[in-house]
């Protein structure tokens, strides 16, 4: 009787052994995979670092101005004014008839 407990035992130290083992490495592997995506975020936002200097750069106001001064004959870009734009009340609302939209602007300037 002493031999097997003394065998179930030693089988269970082997086990638990076998199991901290492969738990250890477990572990490690994550953590080493941990570490590489820990670095692949540090050179994606030094790369955003750099496309963000690189955008702010292609996009300075004076070098835009000389483009459109250097491509007018094609692309007669002009400098965008207040009066290019409408206002909300030019806007048709929307899925109604003229006279339906006349109905409910009045109602709304009679309140």
């Amino acid at each position: 009787m002493r031999g097997l407990i003394l065998g179930v035992l030693g089988l269970g130290v082997v086990c638990l052994a076998v199991w901290a083992y492969s738990e250890n490495y477990a572990t490690r592997s994550a953590a080493d995979e941990v570490a590489q995506l820990n670095q692949d975020i540090a050179k994606a936002k030094a790369r955003l670092r750099v496309l963000n200097a690189e955008w702010a750069w292609q996009n300075r106001p004076e070098r835009l101005a000389e483009l459109v001064q250097m491509n007018f004959e094609e692309l007669q870009l002009l400098n965008l004014t207040p009066n290019h734009f409408g206002s909300v009340d030019d806007l048709p609302l929307a899925g109604m008839t003229l006279s339906e939209q006349t109905d409910v602007m009045s109602r709304a300037g009679g309140q």
